[in-house]
């Protein structure tokens, strides 16, 4: 495929829509699949953090358990499955295998598990494990007593992981050619944002359908709308392996460097291994686990505060709805005419400085906002607010800028960083560095928060806020510090795919 030419489309069409009408047979199914995937996980985080913060018993230190001891497991395991598979199964198989795997997990959840949830739910033994244990490991216990919505907080999690890290990037990383990936991957994260911004409406419109009813009809209706968009998920990628690739204008494997059917051998623990002796891959895994680190140990002690403000489900997953909204509307504003822009004009290194500069700089203040309740009272009172509100208020501002600058900088130029890889280093560096190092960033937060609480006696994650700060202050400079490693040997726009420079 030639090279196009950016100032050929002028200026407001390279900044909204810089594709050729030739491209579109493409790009239209690539971003349509990302919205699907997307939407899904948007109504899944509406979901999964809802059911197990306001479950019996529960609350926001359930979210560093699970994340810490239970999602990383598990998504080291399907980082092993995917590696194995990988090796005897054609992609489309795999694809299609692991979207049907997941769509049956929520399915099941959603329409026998949640409906007789008081008969699978062990309650009798957990409170005996509990008065043997005390209040203080109280959050452990109540994983093993809600382990139904664990069961679906922990599928939830893994979707972004394995569908949109894996699947969907690792697709197109295979397919987009460098010289495009400027012009068309910030597309992508706007059809990502859009899928945002379209999934808190629908949340909000069956909450407020179903409030006089019982929580499960909100359930089963979303349940249903992730059913449908799963089904067509599986359809646009079909649609592209038997339309799009073997038209050789869009996909020539002698250009491409590699096949899309080739095999490697390459276990996960060689994977690790590689990435390790790379320094190249070490700093890529540096930013995945800084991002993941920086924005779940704030994002806690957020939902901490908001079940205070909103410990009734519906008010919880309302507020979660309206948050997500946000995300998608003001991402996709940024990503349109400030992403891709920032991208083309100002280069690969100031777009991706830019999350952990903005993301550690408001996340710092919201500790202290946190932490310093009883100092702000004299200013929250001078609008009529409790210190509360303005902690949870400016909580979800930080919330919805971290989500934002994540998926409007963060995710493109970090996948632009892939593509000079050669075909081992994207299909089995790629899988390890997204699943293990973004659920070890995750991780990472949670064993520190828990290791806060448990071992000084905090109780809550409330209470851990002043050890915090400097964590994530340390964690942003070495982001930096690694983003600067990294544009030091991206590759040039012209070099072709595969080739990394040393």
């Amino acid at each position: 495929m030639s090279t196009v030419d950016i100032n050929s489309f002028g200026k407001w069409r390279s900044r909204l829509w810089p594709i050729h009408s030739f491209e579109l047979k493409k790009m239209l199914p690539l971003f349509l699949l990302k919205f699907l995937a997307s939407l899904i996980y948007s109504i899944l985080t509406c979901m999964k953090d809802t059911l197990v913060v306001t479950a019996d018993n529960s609350g926001a230190e359930v979210i560093p358990v699970l994340k810490g001891w239970v999602v990383l497991p598990c998504a080291i395991l399907a980082t092993v499955i995917f590696v194995k598979l990988s090796n005897v199964l054609k992609k489309s198989t795999l694809f299609y295998g692991i979207i049907a795997f997941f769509l049956a997990v929520i399915t099941i959840y959603g329409f026998v598990l949640y409906p007789n949830i008081e008969f699978f739910s062990p309650h009798e033994s957990a409170d005996l494990l509990l008065s043997k244990v005390g209040q203080n490991f109280s959050h452990w216990i109540a994983i093993y007593r809600n382990w139904i919505h664990s069961l679906f907080f922990v599928t939830s999690e893994l979707w972004a992981q394995v569908v949109i890290m894996i699947l969907f990037w690792g697709f197109v990383n295979q397919i987009v050619l460098f010289s495009e990936a400027k012009r068309c991957y910030t597309l992508f994260i706007a059809a990502g944002d859009v899928g945002s911004l379209l999934a808190g409406p629908l949340v909000l419109f069956f909450a407020k359908r179903y409030a006089h009813l019982d929580f499960s009809h909100t359930l089963q209706m979303l349940i249903l709308f992730i059913v449908l968009f799963g089904g067509l998920l599986m359809g646009v990628y079909w649609w592209i392996n038997r339309y799009v690739l073997p038209d050789r204008r869009f996909y020539d494997p002698d250009k491409m460097g590699h096949t899309i059917k080739k095999k490697t051998k390459l276990s996960l623990l060689k994977s690790i291994k590689f990435i390790a002796s790379s320094k190249y891959l070490l700093h890529l895994a540096i930013i995945v686990i800084g991002c993941g680190l920086t924005i779940n140990m704030i994002e806690v002690t957020w939902k901490a505060n908001l079940k205070l403000l909103y410990p009734d489900p519906a008010d919880y997953q309302s507020f979660m709805g309206v948050v997500v909204s946000s995300v998608g509307f003001f991402a996709l504003i940024t990503i349109l005419f400030f992403g891709g822009t920032a991208l083309r004009r100002f280069g690969w290194l100031f777009s991706a400085r830019l999350t952990p500069i903005l993301v550690g700089a408001t996340g710092l203040l919201f500790f202290l906002f946190s932490h310093f309740q009883d100092s702000i009272h004299p200013l929250t009172s001078l609008f009529g607010i409790t210190p509360l509100v303005l902690v949870v208020f400016f909580g979800a501002f930080q919330n919805v800028l971290s989500k934002v600058m994540k998926y409007s900088f963060f995710d493109s130029t970090k996948e632009m960083a892939f593509i000079p890889l050669d075909h081992e280093s994207k299909v089995k560096g790629k899988a390890a560095i997204d699943v293990v190092g973004s659920r070890l960033g995750k991780s990472g937060s949670s064993w520190i928060q828990l290791a806060f609480i448990e071992f000084l006696g905090a109780g809550s994650v409330l209470n851990i806020t002043s050890y915090l700060i400097p964590l994530v202050t340390i964690m942003v400079i070495f982001w930096v510090y690694s983003v600067s490693a990294i544009n030091k040997k991206l590759v040039p726009e012209s070099v072709t795919p595969g080739v990394l420079n040393t």
